[in-house]
């Protein structure tokens, strides 16, 4: 018998061909069912993310069928086997425990492919199609993903600018958000996305400027909160905490003047301002204002930089983890040395795997 995962990721296949290849999570039990019968599996865990889609499983012999059971996801498509990679026996393994950490995502060291490799894991149980073997690895995998977690800095420090702002924000204003308000000037996308970060933090209300009320009236509905006329966004400052400021306009639109005015009236209560707009929405100088917190967008990516290299800067400890769980994990599961042969052509990535009692 042979472990092996193939799959392709955001490494290796465009968005457009993930997306055909895509499974719901509802769909998640029924869909490796259907595979296990099309690959000739004993055993298999179906993972779907928008990033990935992966086979774990185990079979007598690995062959073409895992042509097939691809070319079914994307519905016959033949081009999918350009971007498969398949990995057999410590190669698979350690691909699932570097997967369930977060070392293999994106944005290194993410949470939520823990839970998306676990929820995976779960469905192919219920649907009673793992067993001794992907029972054990998986099991592994989620208790590696735990000692990454618990014994480095992987997961420390934001890595979205939205995320940056939330920490920024919890800084100024001693961790608790849950009674401030957020306005968002204009309606760029980053913009939103700031603004969702802090509003899942319980901001206790948000109000929404921008050009077109209607979509000011769109946006503030999905927040239960209320919109304002752009031309009155420089009054509300002094009901806001937190502005996100991102309208895309040629010139300023907070001045100085404006937001000296709006901190005499909120009696110099901390403003935080942030500036995500190319060119900038937000006056420099008001950063010299007494309880006045000012971030451009450079100031937040820079932020994100610096976390990203402390992250790096984990890696080797990480991937030590991640070797010593691979190797208790294949030294249980592989009483035997012996090696079995490679069996596909250039298109793969493979080793052999050593045989073990089923």
């Amino acid at each position: 018998m042979k472990i092996f995962v193939a799959g392709l990721s955001y490494k290796t296949a465009p968005v457009e061909l993930r997306e055909q290849l895509a499974v719901s999570r509802r769909a998640n039990g029924c869909t490796a069912c259907r595979l296990k019968i099309t690959g000739d599996l004993s055993e298999v865990v179906l993972l779907s993310t928008c990033n990935r889609v992966e086979v774990y499983g185990v079979t007598p012999e690995v062959n073409g069928n895992v042509h097939g059971m691809f070319r079914s996801l994307a519905g016959g498509c033949d081009d999918v086997d350009n971007y498969l990679y398949v990995h057999q026996g410590e190669r698979a393994v350690r691909h699932l425990f570097s997967v369930a950490s977060g070392m293999d995502s994106m944005v290194i060291g993410e949470t939520e492919i823990t839970g998306q490799v676990k929820h995976a894991y779960q469905a192919a149980q219920e649907a009673k199609l793992t067993g001794r073997v992907l029972n054990r690895l998986f099991q592994t995998a989620l208790q590696t993903a735990k000692e990454v977690r618990t014994e480095t800095q992987i997961g420390c420090g934001s890595v979205s600018v939205g995320s940056v702002a939330v920490d920024l924000a919890e800084k100024i204003f001693d961790g608790n958000l849950t009674d401030k308000t957020l306005m968002i000037v204009g309606a760029g996308k980053m913009g939103e996305a700031c603004v969702r970060h802090l509003a899942g933090k319980g901001a206790r209300s948000v109000l929404v400027s921008n050009r077109s009320f209607d979509r000011a009236q769109s946006l503030a509905a999905e927040f239960g909160g209320r919109a304002i006329q752009l031309n009155d966004c420089i009054g509300a400052m002094s009901e806001a905490d937190i502005v996100v400021s991102s309208t895309g306009c040629p010139t300023t639109i907070l001045k100085h003047s404006d937001v000296e005015s709006a901190m005499r009236s909120r009696r110099n209560r901390p403003l935080f301002l942030i500036d995500i707009a190319v060119p900038r929405d937000i006056d420099p100088a008001v950063q010299h204002l007494q309880n006045v917190y000012l971030y451009n967008i450079d100031d937040l990516e820079a932020l994100v930089r610096e976390n990203l290299r402390l992250r790096e800067q984990e890696l080797a400890h990480c991937r030590a983890i991640i070797d010593r769980r691979t190797e208790a994990v294949m030294a249980k599961l592989t009483p035997s040395s012996i090696k079995s042969k490679p069996i596909f052509g250039v298109n793969y990535v493979l080793n052999g795997l050593p045989a073990y009692a089923s």
